[in-house]
C-alpha cells in the first residue's frame, strides 16, 4: 500500500491493560523505522502520547491536531514536530483524514469510537476510500467486530464491512500488511 502518512486514533487514557501501550510504542517505532509520519490528536495523555513518544524517540515525524477545547484536557505535546491547534473536533478529524493515507484504530474511547464510525462512514459515501485498520490488542475490540457483524447479517450495512475495515492483532502485523 505504501504509507506515507498514517492517521492513528486512540485513547487519551492508557487503560488497564498494559499490551495497550506496549503495542502503541511498538507501533510508533515500526512507523518511523519505515519513515511513516503519525497524524495523531495532538495529545501528550494516554496511548495518544505513547505512540506519538515513540515515533520521536526514533527519529520520526508527527503532525498533532488539537481543537482548542481539548489543548487543557488532552494535555497538547509540546515535543512534536508539529501541532496544529483547530477550532473544533470536526475541524479536527477533517484535516487528520486529509493528511493521511491509512488509518488505524488503537484501543480508545468515545472519542475513538466517533472517528472510526466516521471514517468507515466516509467510506461508503465515498467521501474517502482510505483504509482502516483496527488494531485489536488483547482481544479489545472483540465485541465491536462481532457487533458489526451482526450489523452486515442482519442487513444494515451495504456492503461487505471486511473490505473498508482491517483487523490485526499487532502493531507488527499492521505495519507489515502497509508497507
Amino acid at each position: 500500500m505504501g504509507a506515507k502518512n498514517i492517521a492513528v486514533f486512540c485513547g487519551s487514557k492508557p487503560g488497564t491493560d498494559a499490551r495497550y501501550a506496549k503495542e502503541a510504542a511498538a507501533l510508533g517505532r515500526l512507523m518511523a523505522q519505515h519513515g511513516i509520519t503519525l497524524v495523531y490528536g495532538g495529545g501528550s495523555r494516554g496511548l495518544m502520547g505513547v505512540v506519538a513518544d515513540a515515533v520521536m524517540q526514533e527519529g520520526g515525524k508527527v503532525i498533532g491536531v488539537i481543537p482548542k477545547v481539548l489543548i487543557e484536557w488532552e494535555a497538547q505535546h509540546k515535543g512534536i514536530t508539529e501541532l496544529h491547534v483547530v477550532e473544533d473536533m470536526h475541524i479536527r478529524k477533517k484535516m487528520m483524514y486529509e493528511l493521511c493515507d491509512i488509518a488505524i484504530v488503537l484501543p480508545g474511547g468515545n472519542g475513538t469510537m466517533d472517528e472510526l464510525f466516521e471514517m468507515l462512514t466516509w467510506n461508503q459515501l465515498n467521501i474517502h476510500n482510505k483504509k482502516i485498520l483496527l488494531l485489536n490488542i488483547g482481544g479489545f475490540y472483540d465485541h465491536l467486530v462481532g457487533h458489526i457483524e451482526t450489523m452486515g447479517t442482519q442487513g444494515f450495512l451495504y456492503d461487505n464491512w471486511r473490505e473498508r475495515l482491517l483487523v490485526k492483532e499487532t502493531a507488527a502485523d499492521a505495519i507489515a500488511g502497509l508497507i
